[in-house]
């Protein structure tokens, strides 16, 4: 009787966890903004950005759980120069024509208490894949006015990467730093 009731129990326990789900949200390419800054021989910052971006976001605030996936278009790179525009996309950089995008994926949210504190995942860039944990400067979700009250979650999030890692080593010879920093605003739609 008693392993009876330990095997129902557990089965119980396996239904219910199957019950808890992710909800699905999808990327809002008109609030979500992914910039990068590199300094330009220790004298100022250049800046770019991604037009064009996708990405989905499965988010469990129960279960404390979470998933990212972020695509960029690497053709879409603006900096408001366009011969820089096109040094970026070249070989020297993120060679567009070879490796049309660039995935970062968050397989990991890290919370203190109900907020999201970071998220660990791997970015894909030029063919190569390596470790990126985003740290959260802020995180929240809400019932947004303007979409029905449906819910939208998002924050930003930020990081510094060595550039290096991903095969990006032009004017490393010439002064121009490894560290480049990247910036996350996103916000994400509850489907």
């Amino acid at each position: 009787m008693r392993k009876s009731l330990t095997l129902l129990a557990a089965a119980a326990t396996v239904a219910s966890a199957g019950l808890a789900q992710a909800a699905e949200y999808q990327i809002d390419p008109t609030h979500t903004n992914v910039i990068w800054e590199q300094l330009h021989f220790n004298t100022s910052t250049n800046r770019g950005r991604w037009a064009n971006k996708s990405g989905t976001v499965q988010f469990d605030r129960t279960a404390k759980t979470g998933r990212v996936e972020l695509t960029l278009d690497m053709n879409s790179v603006d900096t408001g120069v366009g011969p820089f525009n096109n040094h970026l996309k070249g070989d020297d950089f993120f060679a567009a024509d070879k490796y049309p995008t660039a995935t970062y994926v968050g397989e990991k949210f890290v919370f203190d208490g109900d907020k999201v504190t970071e998220v660990q995942g791997k970015l894909t860039l030029r063919g190569q894949t390596h470790p990126v944990n985003l740290k959260a400067v802020r995180f929240n979700c809400f019932n947004h006015p303007m979409l029905n009250n449906r819910e939208v979650c998002g924050g930003d999030f930020e990081t510094t990467i060595k550039r290096s890692q991903w095969g990006v080593n032009w004017g490393l010879n010439m002064g121009v730093p490894d560290d480049t920093r990247i910036i996350i605003q996103v916000e994400a739609i509850k489907q």
